[in-house]
């Protein structure tokens, strides 16, 4: 066997990794040698071979998940490979497999331009910021410490960070990053530039059906994705869903939001006009949930209106019982999708899937459109047929 021949097999050894996901604990990681060794002009067998038994793999620690919050999930790393041959016919230098990697980024206030503030909750307020030195502009919640210990919410925000921070998903709002200080915590968020789908439910009052049906079938598909991760939201509504620029569909708030690989729960949680029955009979109950809040949210959204809103006691009657009465102006297709998914019994309800296939969808959503694209679109069709 020739000598480039030899280099050649040596360069594409390789072993997979061997990473374990407990965290604490070591791994040993086997990767592409690339050896840059000189032999010498009539190079033996045996010389060969002890230069490739000297090419040592090194144990490295595995990096911590915690850094997840902090920036990339894992860092790189840098293996070096190196020769201890005294022979003159390898060089002694070690080489880097790897671009020596860069500490993390650390996040702290004077990164950013506080601008004017987007809102207001129980726990924190909202501001758009925009980051000193490459200009992204983004949103920054701001969280007082002893309003969430007097609260007694330290688990809602520490879930809400945990579980955001881990979706990535187009109709998500995305957690880019979290610091604090000995009295604040500071969530960096996506900006979604068109603020709360609350507030344009209240100004158009009900919206057309196009529309409507855009919105949820966003919402269905950000909803595949968090159940797809095992994760629950548990309190969709219009206040929690904001719209980005482009007038898409950013779901929020993940306070109430649970990770549940058992797919089984039982807390009391979420706003009383989207409660489903399950839940108001303090029953077991799994993702599903979300179908029915789907459901409520597709009424409101055509209506105005919750459909089972009243007094307290009254709304909870009705609700376990699903006594509602839909509009006659609500068209026959989005009428059939309202009954699918707002059926008492949880197994019963039209799966995210069959959503998505449903035909109200189909007739109003074309693939890759947008709202404010349709709106365009309306808006110069309209001024057409204006004129003379």
């Amino acid at each position: 066997m020739t000598t480039s021949n030899l280099e050649l097999h040596f360069e594409s050894l390789s072993v997979k990794d061997e990473n374990s996901s407990n965290d604490g604990k070591r791994m040993h990681t086997k990767i592409m040698a690339s050896s840059r060794v000189k032999l010498s002009e009539n190079p033996n067998r045996s010389n060969l071979l002890k230069v490739a038994v000297e090419n040592q793999v090194r144990t490295v620690a595995a990096p911590s998940k915690t850094s997840q919050l902090e920036g990339s999930s894992r860092k790189p790393m840098v293996i070096l490979l190196s020769n201890k041959s005294g022979s003159s016919n390898a060089e002694s230098q070690s080489t880097p497999i790897y671009k020596q990697p860069t500490a993390p980024k650390l996040f702290h206030l004077g990164m950013f331009e506080i601008g004017r503030p987007l809102g207001k909750g129980k726990f924190g307020r909202v501001y758009l910021v925009r980051e000193r030195k490459s200009g992204y502009v983004c949103a920054l919640k701001v969280l007082h410490l002893n309003e969430i210990r007097q609260g007694g919410v330290e688990m809602q925000v520490r879930r809400e960070i945990e579980i955001q921070s881990n979706l990535r998903h187009p109709n998500v709002l995305r957690l880019h990053g979290h610091f604090h200080d000995s009295r604040r915590i500071f969530l960096i968020l996506e900006f979604a530039g068109q603020g709360e789908l609350y507030k344009h439910l209240q100004r158009e009052t009900r919206f057309p059906e196009w529309k409507a049906s855009q919105y949820i079938a966003q919402m269905t598909s950000a909803l595949k994705h968090l159940h797809k991760k095992h994760v629950m939201h548990r309190d969709i509504k219009p206040e929690n869903i904001l719209l980005g620029i482009h007038g898409e569909i950013k779901i929020s708030d993940f306070g109430w939001s649970v990770h549940a690989p058992g797919n089984r729960r039982k807390t009391q949680c979420g706003t009383m006009d989207y409660l489903p029955p399950e839940i108001v009979k303090r029953e077991w109950y799994t993702e599903k949930v979300d179908l029915w809040a789907l459901g409520v949210l597709m009424y409101e959204l055509l209506t105005g209106q919750a459909p089972f809103e009243d007094s307290p006691p009254v709304t909870y009657s009705r609700i376990v019982r699903c006594d509602m009465t839909i509009p006659k102006f609500v068209s026959r297709e989005a009428r059939d999708l309202i009954k699918r998914l707002l059926v008492v019994d949880p197994e019963k309800r039209m799966p995210l899937e069959d959503v998505e296939k449903h035909p109200w969808i189909l007739k109003h959503c074309l693939k890759g459109e947008r709202v404010s694209k349709r709106e365009s679109y309306l808006a110069i069709k309209s001024s057409k047929n204006e004129q003379p």
